[in-house]
């Protein structure tokens, strides 16, 4: 939020519209000189403090993340620019505006998400069932379920109400799998992937190598760029496969978890990414984690342009 000052310098009174935003956890401030109450609220104006807080981001990620194939000095300028004009969209929005955004946004993740793992709802019965209330004909009860409960994850994800943690982890899986017959606890039988040729870790490891994959997040978070950390947080959990089911469903709402709480905007993985997408799994899995760093990263970049981009377009 913008706001006006006046300044008293060797005796004369000047205006300033002021602008704060956090960075690095602290509160930067800055101020430009104004000749009325009205030239705060001018483009120019809001346009001056966008670039200065873009400089403050690009600064810092430029400076605190290493450089890589994948996230090269370039690639990491562009996503800060998403990072900051995702915080000026909302902003802007609103709350009605927000809540319809992420209501669509929520629709669109849902139906992906469940696609990639065979439910048949169609985007039109997701789109009514959960902006309508209107079951659709014919459908398995376990398939809607499964899409009332992601609206709920999503919900708690949008809220911040998803950490990662052992518990949380537990607790949004149990979100996703309500009423659909699946154990809510970690897995208690070995389970095997289709389409990856990789061994699970053991039900008896599984809460072991839980707490390492938690402990690894917290020693990489604030080191490692959110979107990296995103990327091999979703490697590892989906090479564990700590659940009976619902493990793709579960890891793919905890990047999104972890992109939020570093205040980037969530990603969507659509189902005709679906093959691309398990062959940068079987990537990592085979030890060959940038395949899909690439992956998830791109996936970002579409989210935003075609997605929240596109829907400030026709405000």
């Amino acid at each position: 939020m913008v706001s006006v000052k006046i300044k008293k310098i060797k005796g004369k009174r000047y205006l300033y519209a002021e602008y704060s935003f956090r960075v690095d956890g602290k509160i930067k401030k800055i101020s430009k000189l104004i000749k009325n109450k009205e030239d705060a609220r001018r483009k120019e104006v809001s346009a001056y403090f966008r670039e200065k807080e873009l400089d403050a981001y690009k600064k810092l990620a430029i400076a605190r993340y290493k450089k890589d194939d994948v996230l090269d000095e370039r690639k990491i300028v562009k996503i800060e620019s998403y990072r900051v004009e995702y915080k000026e969209i909302l902003r802007k929005l609103t709350k009605k505006q927000i809540s319809d955004v992420l209501d669509r946004f929520t629709v669109n993740f849902t139906y992906e998400s469940n696609a990639i793992e065979g439910n048949s709802l169609t985007l039109k019965d997701v789109t009514l069932f959960l902006s309508e209330n209107m079951m659709p004909k014919g459908k398995d009860l376990r398939e809607i379920y499964e899409t009332r409960n992601t609206r709920i994850a999503n919900a708690l994800l949008f809220r911040g109400k998803i950490k990662i943690s052992l518990k949380d982890i537990v607790k949004i899986h149990a979100v996703l799998m309500k009423d659909t017959g699946v154990s809510l606890s970690f897995k208690k039988m070995p389970n095997f992937l289709l389409m990856r040729n990789v061994e699970t870790t053991p039900p008896e490891m599984v809460y072991v190598e839980m707490k390492r994959l938690v402990e690894w997040y917290n020693s990489a978070k604030g080191k490692m760029h959110p979107l990296k950390i995103a990327a091999i947080f979703h490697g590892k959990f989906e090479k564990i496969h700590p659940f009976e089911d619902g493990n793709g469903r579960v890891g793919r709402v905890l990047a999104n978890a972890i992109l939020i709480d570093n205040n980037y905007p969530p990603l969507i993985i659509r189902k005709t990414s679906r093959q691309a997408y398990f062959s940068a799994l079987e990537s990592f899995d085979g030890g060959h984690a940038p395949k899909l760093e690439r992956f998830l990263v791109e996936k970002f970049e579409q989210t935003f342009e075609k997605f929240f981009k596109v829907y400030v377009k026709y405000l």
